[in-house]
């Protein structure tokens, strides 16, 4: 018999520290940038975003919405046997935070380890474990994207550091006789890395270069939404369906207007697209698993839905995975 894999439960935690545009506003004021709300949300759809306090990490955020995706397919944590952490802010150089989530969580004993596509990373993961169920090297998985990006925010720039916020998502995945995760089209091109990054490292116990998120704004938009349609149209083709199949279209929620171009691009009315910008930011590797969470558990997205997962981000990396929830 054919062995697929299936979304049986989501799950999503943002820290309880909620940033509004005008908090921001009056944070960079005091360090002497102006900026506006209506700045801010006409160039990016964001009015409020989540930071994390001191002290909280990434395996903190991701457990919380682990927890809540394990409840919502009724499982234990002793029932995983695979988790994977997509993240760009991890706890610690190493152990993984996926590790470090592990021991948290008490389902010691399967494969960990976290995957760094930054933006895109949970798609990456999400295809990653459906390719380990489909052969056998794992039977039930927790797929989680966390972020703390509040970290590594210039706040002397403007244009990046109203845009990122933290929190975390999660889905168990697990295998099904009947398919679930129906394709998945994945890419980088490398020549890109200087658009999004931090290009900071540690050395002798020392940060050298610059820690914290630099981007060229207009080449990452000019790409995105090209590669976006271009991951989604393969991923189409690959499952032998057709715009018109897709339910939902649930992106990475880095700016409005990427989300906006796409869904024209793909012929998809805004009506389809599930947007969690405006009140989370882009929390990066988690935004995808927070939004299909949102969405889930306010009955927006059901059963038996076809939904379109896709994001783009540093490396340069993007890529889309089509599935029956």
């Amino acid at each position: 018999m054919k062995r697929y894999s299936r979304i049986t439960g989501t799950g999503s935690y943002l820290p309880p520290r909620r940033v509004t545009n005008a908090d921001l506003v009056a944070e960079l004021a005091a360090r002497g940038i102006e900026t506006s709300d209506e700045w801010i949300v006409e160039r990016t759809g964001i009015a409020a975003r989540h930071f994390a306090g001191d002290g909280v990490f990434s395996s903190d955020l991701g457990l919380e919405a682990a927890k809540r995706a394990l409840q919502a397919a009724g499982r234990k944590p002793r029932d995983i046997d695979l988790i994977i952490v997509a993240t760009s802010t991890p706890d610690m150089v190493f152990p993984s935070t996926a590790c470090i989530l592990q021991n948290k969580l008490g389902a010691n004993g399967g494969a960990a380890f976290d995957v760094q596509a930054v933006c895109s990373g949970f798609v990456y993961a999400l295809t990653i474990a459906d390719a380990m169920i489909r052969t056998g090297g794992a039977s039930r998985a927790l797929v989680i994207g966390a972020e703390v990006f509040s970290r590594i925010l210039d706040f002397n720039d403007r244009t990046t550091c109203v845009l990122f916020g933290d929190g975390a998502g999660a889905v168990v995945l697990e295998a099904s006789a009947t398919p679930g995760i129906l394709a998945s089209d994945l890419h980088a091109d490398g020549k890109h890395v200087d658009i999004l990054c931090v290009p900071g490292h540690v050395s002798g116990g020392a940060v050298m270069g610059n820690p914290l998120l630099k981007m060229d704004g207009p080449a990452v938009f000019k790409l995105a939404v090209g590669v976006l349609e271009d991951a989604a149209r393969a991923t189409l083709v690959k499952a032998q369906l057709t715009e018109a199949d897709i339910d939902w279209m649930i992106p990475h929620q880095a700016n409005i207007r990427i989300m906006q171009s796409t869904a024209k691009r793909l012929k998809l009315s805004m009506n389809k697209v599930v947007v969690t910008v405006d009140q989370h930011g882009n929390t990066s590797a988690a935004s995808i698993p927070l939004a299909l969470d949102v969405a889930v558990r306010s009955g927006k997205v059901n059963r038996g839905e076809t939904l379109l997962l896709e994001g783009v981000g540093g490396g340069f990396t993007w890529g889309a995975v089509l599935l029956n929830l």
